[in-house]
């Protein structure tokens, strides 16, 4: 894999932010404006203006540019802090004006977009048209060498932007692209007055760093930079210039303080907010830690929302790179004893298929999740529901067709001792690595290996800490790995780099110069056959057969989702948690405080 697509890899692994998958886009004719006073997420409760929220994130911020860094926690700070021209409604995954305030199409290639005439900056500089010519130029700029890039391009190529006027965009897209304008959804809009010069300069990449003064920091969001103190917290402050007011003509945000307390022990974050220290965490409970927050939401303590079966399950893969384990090159050199041979076995489907037989996906529900998930098979799961595709093969629990699997591939019992051995009598054996510290992986892998025991295979487990366990992901030295990462949306073709052979997060085999088997050049061309029609229906019946391809090959194998269950404290008003992160903060700009008596 080359340098660049190893570092793409990388980022994307070390931001643990995928793209997955969406609704097709909704296009809005050329009609009257929206009525600008309606805020698009529902408002339950009315909040009196003020007050502090405490939220809780495990890292510091990166960098305070978006446009350079993927991190979870400049992520959120991008959604409390900027805007877009356009965005998807988690609630209800449909398209809705933000920035732009409407948009024509006649052909889903040249897309023609209004921009609100009166919006300013956090500074009170005027936004226009050019600001968004200039966040193009930024991300397309190679100096910048932002990890948005590459899914920013269609076909390899990037969006042509102009500004026709002050308040109009054009955008030319160099391909026909299936969830059109969605993809805006995911790029903040910067300032040029502030930032043009750093591109100019080829200092970009470098510009708002984490010592950079707040006030030189300038957005488009509900809220802006007060001060950082490394190591300990984020302040926010409501933008006084923000643009949005709600139903009732009350000018949003409704809070005045955000602090995004880092706390990077998630035993931590959760005394904090079962002590009142703070009012949201940064992602769902911990099955060991829901039944404790009933209790406590019965107590008027705390408030629990149910969000429904996640977008995001921990998944397994084998490394099937040509120099990998298999071929007793770069991941077979893991065990302990030394022993460094060929291993062809390890990238065959019937090792895969066997896996998938072998594990009681109900049983690990129960054990790995305490009851609180859904057994699957696939990397679509029912929640994403425009996507699923419910009638695709599946591997439910049986020990001897496992067996009967592996023995096709040489792995037989030759001693009688109940472990397979390799055809030359040495142990069946691979090395499966996880993240230390996460009690989720660490139980999987616990329940995996026991399961794989049953069925003659020797698993030795290796739990690493996040950098180690990335290192041996991007070069390639190791035999299988159980790992995760979080969704950023719903549609495929958000998620190219996952499903193309060419893709850097095609974890199994990246950044392929060409299909490295003919199933994955099938499915290299139905995603680009999906990716290119504005037909949904169209679009869905090609990645129904993507799905079919897959759940057949299992490059990766997903045993269960869990079930995604937020707490916040009980002064949280106007919370609609969702299942992609930020799970609260993603609407920010609606929530509320209410003070409680003493």
């Amino acid at each position: 894999m080359s340098p660049s697509r190893r570092r793409t890899l990388l980022l994307r692994l070390a931001a643990a932010v995928v793209t997955v998958a969406a609704l097709a886009v909704v296009l809005r004719p050329r009609g009257p404006k929206p009525d600008r006073a309606t805020t698009a997420t529902p408002v339950s409760e009315q909040p009196h203006a003020g007050g502090l929220l405490v939220a809780t994130v495990r890292a510091e911020p990166r960098s305070f540019n978006r446009l350079v860094t993927s991190d979870l926690t400049s992520l959120t700070l991008s959604a409390l802090m900027h805007a877009r021209l356009v965005r998807v409604n988690q609630l209800t995954q449909q398209l809705e004006p933000w920035l732009a305030e409407r948009w024509d199409t006649a052909d889903n290639l040249h897309f023609v977009l209004h921009l609100h005439p009166d919006i300013t900056f956090s500074d009170g500089t005027p936004f226009t048209a050019a600001d968004v010519v200039f966040t193009f130029a930024a991300l397309y700029d190679p100096r910048s060498n932002s990890p948005l890039t590459d899914a920013f391009k269609i076909d390899g190529k990037p969006i042509e932007v102009q500004a026709q006027d002050d308040h109009t965009v054009a955008l030319t897209f160099p391909a026909p692209y299936g969830p059109g304008l969605r993809l805006l959804d995911n790029l903040p809009i910067l300032p040029r007055h502030r930032l043009e010069a750093a591109l100019t300069a080829g200092t970009f990449h470098d510009a708002w760093s984490t010592t950079t003064p707040p006030s030189d920091i300038t957005g488009l969001g509900p809220f802006m930079l007060h001060a950082y103190h490394p190591g300990e917290r984020v302040e926010l402050e409501r933008n006084p210039h923000y643009w949005r007011i709600d139903p009732h003509g009350t000018r949003l945000p409704y809070l005045d303080r955000v602090a995004l307390e880092i706390v990077p022990n998630q035993s931590s974050e959760i005394f904090r907010l079962e002590s009142g220290q703070a009012d949201l965490v940064s992602s769902e409970l911990r099955p060991d830690d829901v039944p404790a927050f009933r209790k406590m939401a019965e107590q008027g303590r705390t408030k629990v929302f149910d969000v429904g079966t996640g977008l995001d399950p921990d998944f397994l893969w084998f490394n099937l790179r040509p120099d990998g384990p298999a071929s007793g090159g770069a991941g077979a050199a893991e065990h302990t004893d030394g022993h460094t041979p060929a291993r062809p076995w390890l990238a065959r489907r019937e090792l895969r298929q066997a896996v998938s037989y072998a594990i009681d996906r109900d049983e690990f529900v129960n054990t790995v999740f305490l009851g609180a998930g859904t057994p699957i098979y696939g990397p679509v799961t029912q929640a994403n529901k425009e996507w699923y595709a419910n009638d695709l093969p599946t591997y439910p629990h049986d020990v001897e067709k496992a067996r009967a699997l592996l023995a096709t591939i040489g792995l037989r019992d030759s001693n009688s001792d109940g472990m397979l051995e390799n055809p030359d009598g040495t142990p069946a054996r691979f090395t499966l690595f996880t993240q230390k510290g996460r009690p989720l992986r660490e139980r999987a892998v616990a329940f995996i290996k026991e399961d794989l025991r049953k069925i003659g295979l020797d698993v030795e487990v290796s739990t690493l800490e996040f950098p180690a366990l990335i290192d041996r992901i991007t070069r390639g030295t190791y035999d299988a790995v159980y790992f995760g990462a979080a969704a950023s949306d719903t549609d495929p073709s958000v998620n190219l780099d996952f499903w193309l052979s060419s893709g850097a997060f095609h974890v199994w085999n990246p950044g392929q110069p060409k299909p490295a088997t003919p199933w994955e050049a099938q499915i290299d061309q139905l995603m680009h056959q999906q990716m290119q029609t504005p037909d949904q229906a169209e679009r869905k019946r090609l990645f129904h057969d993507v799905q079919r391809i897959f759940a057949t090959e299992i490059p990766v194998l997903y045993f269960a989702a869990p079930k995604v269950i937020v707490a916040t404290s009980s002064r949280v008003m106007n919370a609609h948690p969702v299942l992609l992160q930020p799970e609260v903060l993603w609407s920010a700009e609606t929530l509320g405080i209410r003070e409680l008596a003493q």
